[in-house]
């Protein structure tokens, strides 16, 4: 007997979450949460273990620049350590760019709003993001690439602390930040490389002083060294001095609390991207300030004088 056809099994229900009681949703949620907290936490540990298992991650970071929370950093690395930029599917298309056929996201973290007893409040929730080679559209602009020189000029203008060339420096010492005075003293005359690595590591001490006279060099020197990594990788200036394996060490290879390694990792996020960002707004080329334009120009009314003795049509009868 031929059974072709007669037999119709079930259509997955893709909305069955919606046929969950109430208690048993919130229970299916705070299981998914505190399954995505242990894989966030797992690969806080995991990015410690070594110096090029951090160094891999920093390189990582740097090209995650709109991804400004640390949680999703080591949720997606956890994933695919190969993304190159991931956005929500809103954002995408936002940008004219669409999902490419049979692609599946990556889980990530975003924040929600929600009232409660009459007042809104915050919280987040685990929604799914999509990598740039997972969409097709609109090609996003280009990154130029900038000489060292020009790198180093946007690094030191409109800098809101103060700079300062010093010739008596100690040795070793390349430059410092002194934060009593909120200055940065710079050794001259040293290579260009050099310069930007230096001035970039103590632009991240001055980022992570909270002015609360609380500031130590030695709870912020490994940020900051991480930081300025992720900078010179950004830039393409050289970065084959940097070694990591000290830092991993700091951090005990991995074995500290996980909240903890989250929240060096959030310093490095934080002094890092905030100077990116200064540089960035000093890459843009400028507008010019003044433009002859005659095809646009308007011109002016040409008013002539009333003759003496006649009144002006808008002079009125006495």
């Amino acid at each position: 007997m031929d059974l072709t056809g007669m037999i119709q099994n079930p259509v997955e229900d893709q909305n069955s979450e919606q046929k969950l009681s109430k208690e048993e949703y919130a229970a299916l949620k705070k299981q998914e949460r505190e399954e995505t907290w242990m894989q966030i936490d797992g690969q806080a540990q995991s990015v410690f273990k070594d110096g090029a298992s951090l160094q891999k991650f920093l390189d990582f970071m740097t090209g995650q620049y709109n991804m400004p929370k640390v949680p999703n950093l080591l949720l997606l690395y956890s994933q695919n350590p190969e993304v190159k930029l991931v956005k929500s599917f809103d954002e995408w298309k936002h940008d004219r760019r669409s999902l490419r056929t049979g692609v599946h996201g990556y889980t990530y973290i975003i924040d929600t709003k929600y009232e409660k007893d009459g007042e809104m409040r915050s919280g987040y929730a685990i929604s799914k993001g999509y990598d740039i080679t997972q969409t097709k559209g609109r090609p996003l602009e280009e990154r130029p690439q900038r000489d060292i020189h020009t790198l180093l000029e946007a690094v030191l203008k409109n800098q809101n602390i103060r700079l300062q060339i010093a010739d008596n420096l100690p040795d070793k010492i390349q430059a410092q930040y002194i934060p009593n005075q909120r200055t940065i003293y710079i050794r001259n005359g040293m290579s260009e490389i050099t310069t930007f690595h230096a001035i970039n590591r103590e632009l991240a001490c001055a980022a992570l002083d909270q002015h609360d006279g609380n500031y130590a060099r030695n709870r912020v020197n490994a940020q900051a060294f991480c930081a300025t990594y992720i900078l010179g990788k950004r830039y393409g200036v050289d970065v084959s001095g940097f070694d990591l394996e000290k830092v991993a060490g700091i951090q005990e290879h991995g074995q500290k609390d996980p909240q903890e390694l989250r929240l060096f990792l959030n310093d490095v996020r934080t002094a890092a991207y905030g100077i990116r960002g200064h540089i960035e707004r000093n890459l843009r080329e400028p507008e010019q300030q003044f433009v002859t334009e005659d095809t646009f120009t308007v011109g002016e009314s040409e008013k002539k004088s009333p003759d003496k003795g006649k009144k002006s049509k808008n002079e009125p009868e006495r």
